[in-house]
């Protein structure tokens, strides 16, 4: 009999995303009326347009510029990169990805709030075959003495399971501290079981692939510092025949929510209407979103 040949262990990903499969089940939370228009001028250059209609919040209209390059290395994964979102108010979210080398990632971020400079954030990104490794640099400030440094590192023990830590080190004037995270996955062919344990705190989540219509995910957030546990419940529903994805959630908080998307081809148009309730502290908002492009 041949020997068995053992499963290729594959690279763990990202550190922020663990938990992706897991939240990408619960519904985004939505509010008032917004028209979401994308325009792609080119294989390079896309614009979006969004106008946002609020009662709970400000109201105001954001444009969004994206630039991707000619080097794609996954569906999703294109450089360079680079990002730009402003609001009617001139603040500004930046982002800018660069492929340095096979394995090596570059990333910069910058936000402001109108005409001031609120984050500067610096990452580089290290992907081998089965491991990988991240070092951020928030807000340095070498004249201050401030600096906020993350690093990450992920290994992939198995095919299926990967462990990794993160540790956050910050400083400042008259203070400074650090707080090391352990993080562990376990993925099965129908389901996947992520867990963070720190000083902080812990976030378990797990996703289960029912079929190809049923999805659902369950996150526990504890956090030692406020002394309080969340626990959240949340399911999504495929529909392809009729075009309509819903997903919906149930809370610790007695909150319930739900958020339907229909598209309507031929047309490239998305229709979502979503509505939140939360029975603690009686609070209810609804939302609904038109996209084109």
């Amino acid at each position: 009999r041949a020997p068995r040949r053992a499963e290729p262990r594959g690279n763990p990903g990202s550190f922020d995303e663990l938990h992706r499969l897991c939240k990408e089940v619960f519904p985004p939370q939505m509010e008032g009326v917004k028209l979401i228009v994308t325009k792609t001028l080119s294989s390079h250059f896309q614009v979006t347009h969004t106008v946002h209609m609020s009662t709970l919040g400000p109201s105001g209209y954001r444009f969004n510029a994206t630039y991707v390059g000619d080097r794609q290395l996954g569906p999703t994964e294109v450089f360079p990169t680079l990002l730009g979102d402003m609001d009617s108010a001139g603040s500004l979210n930046a982002q800018a990805l660069h492929l340095l080398g096979e394995r090596l990632r570059a990333k910069a971020v910058f936000q402001t709030h109108q005409a001031k400079f609120v984050t500067w954030q610096f990452d580089g990104e290290y992907r081998g075959d089965d491991c990988t490794a991240t070092l951020t640099l928030g807000n340095p400030d070498l004249l201050g003495g401030s600096v906020i440094v993350v690093a990450h590192f992920l290994q992939s023990v198995t095919a299926r399971l990967v462990l990794g830590g993160e540790l956050v080190y910050h400083r400042r004037p008259g203070e400074e501290g650090a707080i090391l995270t352990l993080a562990g996955k376990y993925s099965a062919p129908n389901w996947v079981t992520t867990l963070n344990v720190g000083y902080g705190g812990a976030h378990a989540s797990y996703y289960h692939r029912a079929n190809e219509q049923v999805q659902v995910g369950v996150e526990l957030e504890a956090n030692t510092r406020l002394q309080e546990t969340t626990f959240a419940f949340g399911y999504q529903l495929n529909l392809p025949r009729a075009n309509v994805v819903f997903r919906g959630l149930l809370d610790s908080n007695w909150s319930v929510g739900g958020v339907l998307e229909k598209k309507l081809p031929p047309l490239p148009v998305t229709l979502a209407l979503g509505a939140f309730l939360n029975h603690w502290r009686n609070r209810f908002h609804c939302g609904f979103s038109v996209t084109v492009g």
